[in-house]
């Protein structure tokens, strides 16, 4: 159950011909898809493009009608290797995934398609989590593109040039035999506009009608001497078609003035940012009409040398805007330059920052300091933005990421805090996805991480007779890569590490996505594959399954067998709850209808007695549940504040199950509220709240005497 559903938007990727298509980037991408003839589409989930693969999911009823094969892979490198559909047949491909990482996961299947070259057009879809909101290392897919020679676009963030861009992408693709890469930051994935759409096509042949007739072309397969021949092509032959095509079907883009002393060379996806940095100093309008020449780079790689050289020529100066490091553009800019013998400065990283993310203050401030050299008349009056951005951060307090309230990982890492309190510190291998959070207050538990899935395998070179190291692994990176090279390496190796592999039901941190062990009844894919039985599958002896992680006590007791048990082996404890964000978009419209349509409905919450509370605050520091926060003790004589419980409570016990564990305090409490309660249960509320009033009654009155 993905945490987003697209049923109803998918409609809209049956509008025809002349009808003006409205929607986010990525529907636009898929309608552009569909428009461009393609055959098949797979990918991987990851943000900014997670909900890229939703619509495609969403949309597979449509896909069927027209022909198009969906597959939901189940990594990015089975994903880049669905493209091997393309190397041998006339098939328009696409996949998609997050990068950098997936890009690096894909990078081996990658290199041999980019290698042999395509018959049929074939797009990588890039979900560029470079910069805000990023969640991975900061790199760009620029290097695998440049290290590879595939052939990257970056649109300019409006929807007419992203859908433009896919299908130019295949075509592209075609005409150089080189698969393409499309990246899309998170603004382009998710910002709204229209188009005026055209008709879905087909695909001329669908992978059922490839199928029936197999082609094989030996040449195309990375062995010796073909490997040879590949570099020869690439450089001779697809790279100057890829350069022709671009020219030829003006990609890049020209704004502003034919004629001036300056100008400016950005790459696409960052023309929006530019144009209102342009803005801001007189210089552009909301419309994009700079008084400025800008060359827009839509396709970043390969660069165009005519283009380049005309752009530059008679101007004294050039900004380079390119996000990131190391300046690949820039530096390619200043040979093809040279080359030509064109005398024209490239300013670019001397005035830009190296690294970090071109926000609209750092752009704005880049320009100022670029026109107060090269065209002071021209330079903003107003000082940039950037310091009042310094003043509002130092005011601001910064919210690390963490559990969300009521997730089921937090009771892991609270009984692995009080575990550690018995036996000493661990060494904990952390793995990608939300049970990464444990490295953050409260817990501070993890000391590395090395990918998705590679929690086992990160903890692999620990050997000790009198120590295990843990590693924690979700089911999600599980089934990605952890089954093969973190459990089947350890089974092989005999490792004596203790692997927690957290089953919350689904690719929770990409988006609530099904997977192979998923409890969810699924259409289209098959589910209810248990982690256990995989594990037992490959080997592992000593396994464990518990069905609740809000137990606290149970989690610290299994772990503490796993680390002492004098058993050798690699142990695995797979701990199961749904993940609560999940279960509530589940749950919460079912209770909604029951209650509408008069049923009984029970929802748990959870309380502190504040009379009983001592204000120790240990519960919050075991828990960091968002929903426990402080409140001033009612009891004049004690000064310290005491645990409140908010509305936002989901009712999973977890802090009250921690305070028990760790013997902490009796305070917590419990409530059932009961929407359309039975008549005899009703009645028998009524005369408990009278009984219980009259005794609070009685107990004032008491104590109001006592007081005279």
């Amino acid at each position: 159950m993905a945490e987003r559903s697209f049923r109803k938007e998918v409609e809209k990727l049956r509008v025809g011909a002349g009808e003006r298509f409205e929607g986010e980037g990525i529907l636009a991408v898929t309608k552009a898809l569909l428009q461009a003839g393609v055959a098949y589409v797979g990918g991987y989930q990851g943000s900014p493009i997670s909900h890229l693969m939703d619509v495609f999911s969403d949309a597979d009823p449509l896909l069927r009608e027209l022909g198009v094969h969906f597959e939901s892979n189940a990594s990015e490198a089975a994903a880049a290797a669905m493209l091997a559909a393309s190397v041998n047949y006339p098939l328009r491909g696409a996949v998609a995934w997050k990068s950098v990482v997936g890009t690096n996961v894909a990078s081996d299947a990658l290199s041999n398609l980019a290698s042999g070259g395509v018959r049929g057009g074939a797009l990588v879809i890039i979900g560029e989590d470079y910069g805000e909101g990023s969640s991975i290392m900061q790199e760009r897919t620029h290097a695998f593109a440049m290290k590879s020679q595939m052939w990257l676009l970056d649109p300019r963030p409006n929807l007419p040039t992203i859908v433009d861009m896919v299908e130019r992408g295949f075509e592209l693709s075609e005409a150089s035999n080189t698969p393409v890469m499309i990246e899309l930051r998170v603004r382009s994935c998710h910002m709204t506009g229209s188009f005026v759409a055209k008709d879905n096509r087909r695909p001329p042949l669908t992978v059922a009608e490839a199928l029936a007739h197999p082609v094989r072309d030996v040449d195309r397969i990375v062995l010796p001497p073909a490997n040879f021949v590949h570099e020869v092509e690439k450089i001779e032959r697809r790279w100057p078609a890829a350069q022709r095509f671009v020219r030829e079907r003006q990609l890049n883009e020209w704004f502003g003035p034919e004629r001036d002393d300056i100008g400016i060379i950005v790459q696409g996806g960052l023309f929006n940012t530019l144009n209102r940095a342009l803005e801001l100093a007189g210089l552009s309008d909301s419309a994009g009409a700079t008084r400025v020449p800008v060359y827009c780079l839509n396709v970043v790689y390969p660069l165009v040398p005519e283009e380049i050289v005309a752009f530059c020529a008679g101007k004294r100066a050039v900004l380079v805007v390119e996000e990131g490091q190391p300046e690949f553009i820039e530096h390619e800019l200043n040979t093809l330059l040279r080359r030509a013998d064109c005398q024209t400065r490239v300013v670019g990283k001397d005035i830009l920052p190296r690294a970090g993310e071109y926000s609209g203050p750092v752009l704005g401030k880049g320009l100022a300091d670029f026109l107060a050299i090269w065209s002071p008349a021209r330079a903003p009056a107003a000082p940039p933005a950037v310091e009042a951005d310094k003043a509002l951060a130092s005011e601001v307090h910064p919210r690390p990421a963490g559990f969300c309230t009521g997730c089921p990982e937090r009771p892991i890492f609270a009984a692995m805090k009080l575990l550690q309190r018995e036996i000493g510190e661990f060494h904990v291998s952390a793995d990608i996805g939300c049970h990464l959070f444990s490295i953050l207050p409260p817990f501070h538990l993890g000391n590395t991480t090395m990918g998705y899935g590679l929690g086992t395998a990160g903890a692999s070179a620990f050997k000790s007779d009198d120590r295990r190291a843990i590693a924690v692994m979700g089911d999600g990176g599980f089934w990605h890569n952890g089954l093969t090279s973190g459990i089947g390496n350890a089974v092989f190796n005999q490792d004596d590490s203790v692997t927690i592999i957290v089953d919350n039901g689904y690719s929770a941190a990409t988006g609530g996505q099904d997977i192979l062990s998923s409890r969810a009844e699924n259409e289209t894919r098959h589910t209810n594959h248990p982690i256990e039985a995989a594990v037992r599958g490959i080997g592992v002896k000593w396994a464990r399954t518990l069905n609740r992680t809000y137990d606290v006590a149970a989690m610290r007791d299994t772990l503490r067998e796993a680390l002492t048990s004098r058993e050798k082996g690699p142990k695995v404890i797979i701990a199961r709850s749904e993940c609560m964000l999940n279960k509530q978009r589940r749950v919460k419209p079912l209770l909604a209808k029951a209650e509408r349509d008069g049923q009984r409905v029970e929802r748990d919450r959870f309380g502190v007695d504040p009379e009983t509370c001592t204000g120790d605050h240990a519960c919050i520091r075991l828990s960091g549940c968002p929903s426990l926060g402080i409140r001033a003790n009612p009891d004049p004589l004690r000064s310290h504040p005491v645990t409140h419980i908010d509305n936002t409570c989901v009712g999973c016990g977890n802090c009250g199950e921690v305070a028990h564990a760790a013997v902490l305090c009796p305070s917590f409490w419990k409530a059932t509220i009961v929407t359309n309660p039975g008549r005899w249960e009703a009645l028998r509320q009524r005369i408990r709240r009278a009984a219980i009033g009259w005794l609070q009654a009685r107990h004032a009155r008491a104590l109001a005497a006592r007081a005279f």
